[in-house]
């Protein structure tokens, strides 16, 4: 985090986002600004709370990808949530608290990824083991008596020591066979062959309970409650030894990590680095407050994000959890309405307010082939699959990206995700042929892309049913 500038927050988030960079500026002093506050003395931390960010924009313009890509950069618990799903405390719907528990499930599922990524090497060797001794296991006869009398009648000390004997190079025959099975494995050349394993069953233990504050469902695993009074079980399964080796290792691999290490951390991550994206916030925003009636889904909906974005404690099963330094990114197009609409409150508690750039021809020429994992990209790789290479000419970009402003303007501006529909369109024969009916290259060029999208452009009818 200390060599994450500002600047090269920016740079990164430019490899996946065209343009916007007044939006790219703000959630990258927001980021850097945690990481200063980091360096602060504790009681100072409790003093500086985050700069929320309000996004306004039309869509597809890339305020969720921003906000996806800047939790991606730091690894840091992120959930997207909308706030048309939420009503107001008291009526049927979700309730606001559930973000900060999805946020957290979100958490907890990141830190033990990383946990168990830790402890790989040592569970793959456990693994081995495991596996190794039901395939060629190593141990000597058991002798035990049938009854109490068979002592009394032992065997001369002559017997035993053959017995001894055979026991002895029985074991080495068993070690040298073991050994010849174990480079066998390591090699993969019993991958395809099976074996029958006995792993833990996976329990879905799980009930319901309504909070009291809305129907909100909240996981309680029994096991967890009852622990040894519900005794894990396990089964027996016969698959392939490369398919068993994953299993046992999985297993091995949470027998090595402490769960309760797991929820304290993932908590913290919450409290200290997590972020919530706050999509569709001008859809709460009350039309006419001089209407009679409640309006459990606007104006109630912003009076109960108010504290968790203010900052509150949120009761999960991993415990108490704080917002006060949780990010908020809000979005909305607000067209029909102005984030002063907002109640006053809720407008003090996201400062920043960036507005978002439409985006031009060039834009979306630049969206085509300038990201890391740019469209063009992706339909070549994936027409590279079946064999057939796919090319993109210069004159064939400068026509797809008019194309897409112009039934943008025509119809519903939708931004980038005009691209998908009209790229989708363009490649549609080629995709359904490859690679029976392809030859090894495809061109697309003015012609071809004119030729492919030619009654989409001509009948703006039929446009209005193209997303």
């Amino acid at each position: 985090m200390s060599e994450l500038t500002p600047r090269s927050i920016v740079e990164e988030l430019s490899k996946h986002i065209v343009g916007q960079d007044e939006a790219k500026r703000s959630v990258a002093v927001a980021l850097r600004n945690r990481y200063r506050r980091s360096q602060l003395s504790e009681e100072l931390q409790e003093e500086i709370l985050p700069k929320n960010i309000l996004m306004i924009g039309p869509t597809g313009v890339g305020k969720t990808e921003i906000a996806r890509r800047l939790a991606r950069l730091v690894r840091a618990p992120f959930v997207k949530v909308e706030a048309t799903k939420f009503t107001e405390v008291g009526y049927v719907g979700r309730d606001v608290e559930s973000m900060i528990r999805d946020l957290v499930e979100m958490a907890i599922r990141m830190v033990q990824s990383e946990a168990l990524a830790e402890v790989h090497e040592e569970a793959d060797r456990a693994a081995r083991r495991r596996l190794l001794d039901i395939i060629a296991p190593v141990g000597g006869r058991q002798r035990q008596p049938q009854n109490p009398f068979e002592a009394l009648f032992s065997e001369s000390e002559e017997e035993e020591d053959e017995d001894e004997a055979e026991e002895r190079d029985e074991i080495l025959k068993q070690r040298k066979r073991r050994r010849q099975i174990a480079r066998k494995l390591d090699a993969g050349e019993l991958d395809e062959e099976e074996v029958e394993i006995e792993v833990q069953e996976q329990k879905q233990s799980m009930i319901e309970v309504f909070g009291g504050s809305g129907m909100e469902e909240l996981g309680m695993n029994l096991e967890s409650i009852f622990g040894n009074m519900l005794p894990s079980k396990k089964k027996k399964r016969r698959v392939p030894i490369r398919e068993a080796r994953a299993l046992l290792r999985n297993e091995e691999a949470h027998k090595l990590i402490d769960d309760d290490q797991i929820q304290r951390q993932a908590v913290d991550r919450v409290e200290n680095h997590g972020i919530i994206f706050l999509d569709e916030l001008d859809k709460v925003v009350g039309e006419d407050s001089s209407r009679y009636g409640p309006d459990v889904s606007r104006e109630g909906v912003q009076r109960d994000i108010l504290p968790i974005v203010e900052g509150t404690t949120v009761m999960t099963k991993y415990g108490p959890v704080r917002t006060d330094h949780t990010l908020f990114i809000a979005a909305g197009a607000f067209h029909t309405s102005k984030p002063s609409n907002l109640i006053p409150e809720l407008q003090g508690r996201i400062p920043i307010r960036v507005e978002m750039d439409s985006l031009s021809r060039e834009d979306l020429r630049r969206i085509l082939v300038e990201p890391k994992n740019s469209l063009t990209r992706q339909y070549i790789e994936l027409l590279r699959a079946d064999g057939v290479e796919l090319q993109f000419t210069d004159a064939g970009l400068d026509a797809i990206a008019r194309i897409s402003e112009e039934i943008n303007d025509a119809t519903e501006n939708i931004g980038a995700r005009r691209l998908h529909t009209v790229m989708e369109k363009l490649l549609q024969d080629v995709s359904f042929e490859a690679p029976e009916e392809v030859s090894d290259c495809v061109v697309v060029d003015e012609a071809y892309v004119e030729e492919k999208l030619a009654s989409i452009v001509e009948d703006r009818d039929l446009s209005h049913y193209i997303l």
